[in-house]
């Protein structure tokens, strides 16, 4: 069965009060900036089994009322199409679709701040679109010696000239399509100009990790640092947490960084700042909703593992460099992680070394190992999706699924239709064979219904997969790793 170790329902209310009590702390308004995801925060769910994707959204709603959105996006970020390597498009393109994704749970987005503008046309176009849409629009411009003259930050020519939002909510969530954004500033600049308008707002901050009334070596936090290694994020004891109430709380070397600059600038506007460490700003209260601290360990160690595998192939894919695996590598080495702890992957490759061929294992979550080995019909990852599935539904492996007067129509199409020269069916076209299988044949319908039981499982293939195969593999909500070599020697290895 698959371990739970966070309470879900305990963190949604939870972290809506805490919320609560911070807006009040500031005359009923609160600036909240959102770091990481808001929607699908896979990384979340994996370290702390029960963390549901969405759950950041659903403890939003539970402030529905009394929240809107504020987006901001850098029109550098706009001017060089920037992508996000997580989702593969723009972040003008996520920027629409986080305003799409707010609309369809009935969270207001009040309006789109786009920062950094030095005159950029693309900005231009993207603001005139979205004023169209009824969208408030607003341009915030670089400020000369930001964030350290703070004299010149805090007046006219420098937050003064940004264009001010006149926010309607007690608390606006603050998040962006991705890291550089400039949340930060865009709260600032809305405290300052809220000041200037007779207005007593406040700041505070959300991250989910580092965890910060969790140890520093929790593995929940170091599975944080490794998925943050080509940013070279370090966990710290926040010293200045340590020096005002002689507690150990755990942040990032960023944040502590910047803790005295920020800190001078909320005093010059609120002229007395109410924070005394980067801890005191957090809200998060993620830490308090542990339920089993070892089956949260366990979940993060296999993150470890699983990241650096990732780091492999990206470096083989020439997308990282040697950096992020030495940092990974020191992460595992110190927190006693191996990545034979992985078991999966020594399946595998035994099942390589057996038919010389590629091959995948799969871990189901009663512990179970399924293996499948690449065929004339099937590449190995739909082999071992399918394995998996008779295991599932208590099909004999030697049972025929899907028959071949399905089969052959597909691979024709493959290979003569559309000039593909390899008729082995993808993770996609397998699934889709299945199903159509199950429409008449009544083993089939029991192996399509087992699918949504291979959801947080673990697979490994000994070879790098196809983009489709990826996709399709995460869709189901597996959580794959792979060995960074090609099956093909060829120079060019499409996606």
């Amino acid at each position: 069965m698959f371990k739970i170790g966070f309470d879900n329902d305990k963190y949604i209310a939870l972290q809506s009060e805490k919320i609560k009590e911070r807006i009040k702390l500031f005359d009923n308004k609160l600036y909240l900036e959102f770091g990481g995801k808001l929607f699908d925060d896979f990384h979340a769910s994996r370290v702390l089994p029960g963390f549901l994707p969405d759950s950041k959204i659903k403890m939003l709603l539970n402030l529905k009322e009394d929240c809107e959105i504020m987006i901001v996006i850098n029109a550098n970020h706009i001017e060089k199409n920037k992508i996000r390597g997580d989702l593969g498009i723009t972040y003008h393109q996520e920027l629409m679709r986080l305003i799409d994704a707010f609309k369809a749970v009935e969270l207001h987005v009040g309006s789109v701040v786009i920062t950094h503008f030095t005159g950029q046309e693309i900005a231009v176009q993207l603001k005139n679109k979205l004023e169209k849409l009824n969208i408030t629009t607003a341009i915030h411009y670089p400020i000369d010696n930001y964030p350290f003259d703070v004299n010149y930050i805090c007046s006219d020519n420098g937050f003064g000239k940004n264009d001010y939002v006149k926010t309607t909510k007690p608390l606006v969530v603050v998040t962006a399509p991705g890291p550089g954004s400039g949340k930060l500033a865009s709260c600032l600049s809305q405290i300052y100009n809220d000041y200037k308008n007779g207005i007593k707002s406040g700041y505070a901050k959300y991250e989910t990790f580092p965890i910060w009334n969790i140890p520093l070596k929790h593995p929940v936090n170091v599975a944080y640092e490794s998925a943050t290694a080509d940013l070279n994020d370090i966990n710290m004891i926040d010293p200045f947490h340590l020096e005002a109430y002689n507690t150990k709380t755990i942040n990032y070397n960023r944040d502590i960084e910047s803790f005295p600059i920020l800190n001078n600038l909320l005093t010059k506007i609120l002229e007395k700042s109410p924070y005394k460490s980067p801890t005191d700003m957090g809200v998060n209260m993620v830490g308090n909703c542990i339920s089993d601290d070892d089956v949260c360990k366990e979940a993060s160690n296999q993150e470890i593992i699983r990241r650096y595998c990732d780091a492999l192939v990206l470096q083989r894919k020439e997308e990282n460099n040697q950096d992020v695996i030495k940092k990974i590598e020191s992460l595992m080495i110190s927190n006693n992680i191996n990545i034979s702890d992985r078991k999966i992957i020594e399946v595998a490759n035994k099942r390589y070394e057996e038919t010389k061929m590629p091959a995948c294992a799969i871990k189901l979550n009663d512990g179970t190992i399924i293996s499948g080995k690449t065929s004339k019909l099937f590449g190995a990852a739909s082999a071992c999706l399918l394995n998996a599935l008779k295991y599932l539904a208590e099909i004999k492996k030697e049972e025929l699924l899907i028959p071949s007067e399905i089969l052959e129509p597909i691979q024709e199409l493959k290979t003569k239709t559309l000039g593909g020269n390899n008729p082995r069916l993808h993770t996609d076209e397998s699934l889709i064979a299945l199903s159509i299988a199950a429409s008449k044949e009544e083993l089939a319908k029991k192996a399509y219904q087992a699918a949504s039981l291979l959801k947080n499982c673990e697979m490994h293939s000994t070879v790098i997969l196809s983009e489709v195969d990826i996709k399709t593999i995460k869709k189901l909500g597996i959580n794959l790793t792979q060995n960074p070599v090609y099956h093909s020697k060829t120079l060019y290895h499409k996606k």
